[in-house]
């Protein structure tokens, strides 16, 4: 089953989205759900991200990265 971390970072720790790691992230969010394949994982981290309040405070200088992992 895999879980998804959802990594933001500043544009200036990470110009690209792969650049941003757990180690520069400025935020990690853990989806309190588990998934078995990970299209349905990243799916459902964006819907997760686009309805709290981190995702709608978002601006233009933060990148974000989803990662489906193993739980």
């Amino acid at each position: 089953m895999l879980t998804a971390l959802v990594l933001i970072c500043a544009a200036a720790a990470a110009v690209e989205p792969l650049d941003c790691t757990r180690n520069n992230a400025s935020t990690v969010m853990r989806m309190p759900a588990e998934f078995g394949n990970p299209a349905t994982c990243f799916m459902h981290a964006q819907a997760y991200l686009a309805g709290s309040q981190i995702g709608r405070d978002l601006d233009a200088n933060e990148r974000v990265r989803i990662i489906c992992v193993p739980r």
